[in-house]
């Protein structure tokens, strides 16, 4: 009878933690954070040639008038991240629209997965650049995964110097 009780109980508590937050898929910006990765190595094509994968980010949000891949899509890449994991972005173009996007987050707080806005150019000017926190490196600079960086998906460092503000969903 005992054995049997705690057998029922193990299920129990099986069941209970079966559903807990660690084991469910991310959701909001960590699922498009999740999604941004499985694009790493995407790259613009030479020439007149253009890559259907960086035109479908344009059209995800709302910019299917873009047919290329040399027009700036940072933006674009992060937007369609989001709305393909269910979250709304800004369906903006340009990064620094993401500084009205979520709720923001200082540069010491940012977690792994988090929206950073960078500003290029001048710090008062409309430029800038947007992309998903991965975390530090042991200068204290920023390594983002993001698009249109060196005309791909990848991870690069960005200094901290140029960070506008992190976003969360």
């Amino acid at each position: 009878m005992k054995q049997l009780l705690l057998k029922l109980l193990e299920l129990l508590i099986g069941k209970l933690t079966r559903g807990s937050v660690t084991e469910q898929a991310p959701s909001g910006h960590l699922a498009a954070y999740k999604l941004a990765k499985k694009y790493r190595g995407l790259k613009e094509l030479p020439g007149n040639k253009h890559e259907k994968q960086i035109i479908e980010f344009f059209e995800d949000v709302g910019h299917s008038w873009v047919k290329d891949d040399e027009t700036f899509w940072c933006a674009a890449f992060v937007g369609a991240m989001l709305e393909r994991s269910g979250v709304p972005s800004t369906k903006k173009l340009n990064a620094r629209s993401y500084l009205e996007w979520g709720q923001a987050v200082k540069l010491e707080d940012l977690k792994e997965g988090d929206i950073v806005v960078f500003w290029r150019g001048s710090k008062s000017s409309w430029e800038g650049h947007v992309a998903f926190f991965v975390g530090f490196d042991p200068a204290g600079d920023l390594l983002v995964l993001g698009g249109n960086q060196s005309n791909m998906v990848n991870v690069q460092k960005y200094p901290k110097s140029r960070f506008l503000s992190g976003r969360r969903g």
